[in-house]
């Protein structure tokens, strides 16, 4: 395997130092450049072309937030951003997030904590490189228009949602276009548990329907969105004469608890209405398996294509698979599921 090259983008000579250390104990990882500031990070970018990108937040003349979305319109590339995980930061890595980030970490409170999980961080980026797609066309940002429900057209009796990398953005203009009578709605999003919370809030200031972090024990109810927590425990849903959900212990599925397998694999086996399965952009192939699954179950299911994709991972394998029965641009996808065009 070839190593991962990787520019750091930081205004500090230390944080570039710390970061560069804890990089270079990994054989499979190079640093080929350091920039302070994104200027002079555009200008390596374009001379050395590095798979993956460390970036800060706050920096001089540009902060990182411009300079990624600079980033991810012009050169999409992998970006793990590296910033302080204060409440103000949070907001700043969501919003990294939302705009296509890979991945996020802190950066050490003492010399102890030596980025121990960037390594492992900076490899899979680097795997994803290759499946980022260039996205002819940006989304747009404004507020979708909501899909309205063809005349006789016969809507789901639940809809599951999975996404991974660019994710975040994917499911903020597909909740936009979701009307306030939506059918009950679960999705999982690979994102760090500090971060679902904040992430539900937002989905839930741009759509219509009301949009939850899951507690846990919620019976499904129509217009109600429940986004999984992160980090620690599966979500599925429960048979019952009023399905619910529940949030249950387990090993990781598909590398990945909460996983987009378990949750589709539980409503292809216990709710016995109609459902769509829709899987959106991200890596790995976790929610193949499960919207297969859902399929043969009879679901509708719904694969995001590549050109609209972030990442065409999750989505590949399960039109490889045969798990998908239409691929479709992200934003057709909620037109689809609402009114079958």
């Amino acid at each position: 395997m070839c190593a991962a090259s990787v520019l750091v983008v930081d205004d500090s000579a230390t944080m570039r130092a710390l970061i560069k250390h804890a990089l270079s104990r990994d054989p499979e990882i190079v640093v080929v450049g350091e920039a302070a500031n994104p200027f002079e990070a555009r200008d390596k970018m374009k001379a050395l072309d590095p798979d993956v990108v460390t970036l800060d937040v706050e920096m001089p003349n540009m902060n990182g937030i411009e300079f990624l979305e600079k980033i991810m319109t012009l050169r999409p590339t992998p970006v793990i951003m590296v910033s302080n995980l204060t409440a103000p930061g949070a907001a700043a890595t969501l919003a990294a997030l939302e705009i296509g980030a890979f991945d996020c970490v802190a950066k050490p409170s003492a010399r102890g904590n030596m980025f121990i999980e960037l390594p492992g961080l900076i490899k899979e980026a680097a795997r994803a490189k290759s499946g980022m797609a260039k996205r002819r066309n940006a989304p747009s940002r404004g507020r979708s228009a909501v899909a309205k429900t063809a005349r006789g057209a016969k809507l789901p009796d639940l809809i599951a949602i999975g996404s991974s990398t660019g994710g975040v953005e994917a499911l903020m203009q597909v909740l936009a276009e979701f009307p306030a009578n939506c059918p009950p709605t679960v999705i999982v999003q690979h994102l760090p548990a500090a971060f679902t919370g904040s992430f539900a809030a937002r989905l839930d200031r741009v759509s219509r329907a009301r949009v939850f972090e899951a507690k846990g024990g919620e019976e499904l109810l129509p217009g109600h969105v429940y986004l999984a927590p992160g980090g620690g425990r599966h979500m599925v849903v429960k048979a019952g004469t009023r399905p619910s959900l529940s949030l249950i212990e387990g090993e990781t599925v598909s590398g990945h608890r909460p996983s987009v397998d378990v949750l589709f694999g539980s409503v292809a086996k216990n709710f016995s209405g109609s459902h769509c399965g829709v899987i959106l952009t991200g890596m790995g192939r976790d929610g193949a398996q499960g919207l297969l699954e859902m399929r043969q179950a009879g679901a509708q299911t719904l694969g995001q294509d590549e050109d609209s994709s972030l990442v065409y991972g999750m989505p590949r394998v399960a039109h490889e698979i045969g798990a998908v029965e239409r691929q479709l641009p992200l934003g057709r996808i909620a037109r689809q599921i609402f009114s079958g065009g």
